[in-house]
């Protein structure tokens, strides 16, 4: 079971770095493309998961014992994750797929309650938080990679792209909303 897990967040990972950061980078040609923009996934993460899924043998071979602390530590990071995740969807609605960044007539109000009140950037710390449970339940090192990965690449290329993006969308707001929620990711680390 674990081994399918391991699967799942191999697979499913692609779409963060293939769709959000092409849509937060070019936002004006994907507003252009509207509806098409959710084409792309069929040619820059569909071939990759294929790829993955035909290589999942060799991708999920290379493991690590975890003592069952650690795996049960993992289960608890998983649900927390997945419940922050769904707690974001709620609050974000379709704003959660990128409908405001594609879609010109569709504005959306900035959402700044619930874990939007304590970090400016939930939905991404519940994806470190899933894939590190991944991690530490499968012992799986190409998830762990995969987690480091995905802590960079959101820390170091979405989370600036995507705050360009809604400093254009909401201006005075964002800045406000940054000076009273300082921490992008960690609510222990205050970045702004």
């Amino acid at each position: 079971m674990t081994d399918y897990l391991a699967i799942a967040a191999l697979i499913f990972w692609p779409v963060i770095p293939l769709f959000w950061i092409p849509v937060h980078f070019a936002t004006g040609f994907f507003k252009k493309l509207g509806l098409l923009t959710y084409a792309m996934p069929l040619f820059t993460w569909l071939p990759l998961a294929y790829l993955i899924f035909q290589n999942r043998t060799f991708l999920i071979s290379y493991k690590t014992d975890l003592p069952m602390i650690v795996n049960s530590i993992g289960m608890i990071l998983l649900i927390c994750g997945a419940l922050l995740h769904m707690w974001t969807a709620k609050l974000l609605g379709v704003g959660i797929i990128g409908v405001p960044e594609i879609f010109i007539k569709i504005k959306e109000n900035i959402v700044t309650e619930g874990p939007f009140s304590l970090v400016r950037h939930p939905t991404y710390l519940s994806h470190t938080l899933i894939f590190s449970g991944v991690f530490l339940i499968t012992g799986v090192i190409a998830v762990g990679i995969l987690t480091a990965l995905d802590l960079i690449i959101i820390t170091v290329m979405v989370i600036p792209l995507e705050e360009k993006e809604l400093l254009l969308r909401f201006s005075e707001e964002y800045v406000q909303y940054k000076k009273k929620v300082p921490s992008r990711f960690f609510p222990w680390i205050r970045i702004k």
